[in-house]
């Protein structure tokens, strides 16, 4: 379980997206505390609601005792659902809010105990995670929650191993994600897993959002990343190695194009991105390869040189070892689902 957890950390944090293989989910519970963050709710009405042509999620916002919500903001909010719902949800969504240093015997501990005990997907972020952990379904894993309340989380409950590094952790039926925007990130990492890549991107399309980002939360914190000339031609850099990722790309190459050392370069380049050079390359070929599948009718082995490998089969491995199905597969997908843009037919 233990090195299961550490690959899915580490493949999250470079972009990919482990299938652990729990069922497809339609039916979403989504519990809101006192003081939900509006935004919080404003992230899954916006990805589970209804679309043309894409799966219909069910989805129902809860809180205790169906009473009056009120928002970070002071809005107060008519709820419908008690937490009678996540007694039949395929996923239980925990928001955060103001109530995430909850008392043990609270009753929404009890459902999501019930929840996760019947097989139902299971999911936090930001201090939402603190309620997972407080239930007791994160002792003995690793899990991660906004980094400014990671050593909190980590002191009130010493057998939760957080990683504040992470944008999300997926352990199958339980996930836990970083802070606030990092909601869109776990919703979207869950759709890709249980309904494929074409729905997840049509979602993220139509929301005019990445489908899934490079990299951890600690690009987004305050780290040693200099603010002078070397953060430019790092900018520099990285724009050139997107631009040309039909080539072989050394590292060795990229750090002096940085005007750096290889030892420098890579740690600077981490700490912007969240990933190694190496990850964060490889993240960018597949994310291009899926372009060049939705968008246009080259054979996959054009596709393949252009994202930088030297063979339609080398592209097939990496491409279905990380995104879960074959490139032709990909693209039948994709092209069933949804409509491309004029913009990107060529």
């Amino acid at each position: 379980m233990e090195t299961t957890i550490k690959v899915a950390l580490l493949l999250t944090i470079a972009g990919f997206v482990p299938n652990l293989g729990v069922a497809s989910f339609r039916r979403v519970a989504a519990y809101a505390p006192q003081g939900a963050t509006t935004l919080g709710l404003g992230i899954v009405s916006a990805i589970f609601t209804l679309r043309p042509g894409l799966p219909v999620f069910d989805l129902a916002v809860c809180t205790q005792g169906a009473r009056p919500l009120r928002t970070d903001l002071g809005l107060s909010l008519n709820v419908e659902h008690d937490l009678d719902v996540l007694a039949t949800a395929d996923l239980v969504l925990v928001l955060p809010g103001g109530e995430f240093r909850t008392d043990s015997r609270a009753p929404i501990l009890d459902a999501l105990r019930a929840a996760k005990g019947r097989g139902a997907i299971v999911a936090g972020h930001c201090v939402g995670t603190f309620l997972l952990a407080a239930a007791g379904l994160l002792d003995g894993l690793e899990a991660t929650t906004h980094w400014q309340f990671a050593d909190e989380l980590a002191a009130r409950h010493p057998a939760v191993t957080v990683r504040p590094e992470a944008l999300y952790i997926d352990q199958g039926d339980i996930l836990t994600g970083a802070g606030a925007a990092a909601g869109i990130d776990l919703c979207l990492h869950l759709i890709r897993r249980e309904h494929g890549a074409a729905v997840t991107n049509a979602i993220a399309r139509g929301l005019v959002i990445p489908p899934h980002r490079d990299g951890g939360q600690t690009q987004y914190i305050d780290a040693p990343v200099p603010s002078d000339g070397d953060d430019r031609r790092l900018s520099e850099v990285i724009a050139w190695a997107r631009a040309n990722l039909d080539r072989r790309i050394s590292v060795d190459e990229l750090a002096a194009r940085a005007l750096t050392s290889r030892r420098s370069f890579t740690r600077r380049f981490k700490a912007a991105t969240g990933a190694t050079p190496h990850a964060w390359l490889l993240a960018q070929r597949l994310n291009r390869a899926e372009e060049l599948l939705e968008a246009t009718d080259l054979p996959v082995e054009e596709v393949a040189r252009r994202v930088g490998y030297g063979s339609a089969a080398a592209l097939r491995e990496q491409f279905t070892l990380r995104r879960g199905v074959a490139p032709r597969d990909y693209r039948r997908t994709f092209r069933g689902e949804t409509e491309l843009h004029p913009r990107l037919r060529r």
